[in-house]
């Protein structure tokens, strides 16, 4: 098989299929030659690994407040420093990283369960449905995502219940549109049109065939939602509409750190080098998944 023919085997069935194995290689192949993609993975892994494993690389209770070492810099007893109770930084960043992906996981799922079905039915649909459909993204996207953020969860409190919801819904508008015009580009392909003269519903075409082909899109602008909910999730809860204390939260570390910047800046550095990584790893794993899903790429 020419190589040139990768991308459309792998990803819309047609022609001649290459193992598992082989596309993973030639995926494995693409992804290596962009470092910074390589950086952003290692980054990203580093973050669910810190999340899964807090418990166990902590080095003291995060909770644990002890008002004689409180803002002390970085030591061999706590390597990052202490907040204004004198608990640990470093145990808290660790444990904020659990709190961190699981509120973008509940977000992002709550944003793909609804977006994609919409997205999917108003692009394969259209006419009517399209219109309605499409009419409603736009209404909820006449609010800033972010101020709509703001008024669902100061309307529901915080938590997080209110800030997968907040955060959820705002996500709802950009995924429908992107597996809309996903959706758009493929439905007009050899493939749909034969499945339809064998007799199969729309909804399997749909859901089964079509879908399938759009996830080249929809991964890239998954991994870019994760690194928005968690740095809206960190915006809120420096505002004070986020997480509640003392929930370790990387923005909640910065609210309650900032009157004490002065005294101790470190105590501010860190969480917020955090954010900044983190985020920077979920856009650059966002370029490699791009190029994954690039037919030029396997030209090379």
């Amino acid at each position: 098989m020419k190589q040139d023919a990768l991308p459309q085997a792998a990803w819309t069935g047609t022609g001649k299929t290459n193992s598992v194995l082989s596309r993973l290689v030639d995926a494995c192949r693409v992804i290596a030659r962009n470092r910074l993609a390589l950086l952003g993975l290692f980054i990203v892994c580093v973050g669910v690994f810190t999340a899964i494993f807090a418990p166990y690389l902590a080095t003291h209770d995060p909770y644990e407040i002890n008002i004689a070492d409180r803002l002390q810099s970085p030591s061999l007893e706590h390597w990052l420093g202490t907040d204004f109770l004198g608990r640990d930084t470093y145990s808290r960043i660790v444990f904020g990283a659990r709190t961190a992906f699981e509120i973008a996981t509940g977000a992002v799922l709550l944003g793909a369960l609804l977006g994609i079905p919409l997205g999917a039915i108003a692009g394969f649909a259209g006419r009517w449905v399209d219109s309605t459909i499409m009419r409603f993204m736009d209404a909820i996207m006449a609010f800033p995502g972010r101020l709509l953020a703001i008024a669902l969860v100061a309307s529901a409190g915080g938590g997080f219940a209110s800030l997968y919801i907040a955060l959820g819904l705002s996500s709802i508008p950009s995924t429908a549109r992107i597996v809309r015009s996903a959706v758009l580009s493929q439905k007009e392909r050899e493939y749909v049109e034969a499945a339809r003269m064998t007799g199969e519903s729309d909804f399997t075409i749909l859901f089964f065939q079509v879908l399938p082909n759009c996830l080249s899109p929809l991964l890239v602008r998954l991994s870019l939602e994760f690194a928005h909910v968690i740095l809206a999730e960190s915006s809120l809860s420096f505002l004070g509409l986020g997480l509640p204390p003392p929930t370790p939260s990387w923005g909640l570390m910065l609210k309650e750190v900032t009157p004490f910047l002065q005294l101790q800046p470190v105590a501010a550095f860190f969480p917020g080098l955090t954010i900044s990584l983190i985020i920077l790893g979920f856009n650059l794993l966002g370029d490699g998944l791009r190029d994954i899903f690039d037919p030029r790429q396997y030209e090379r």
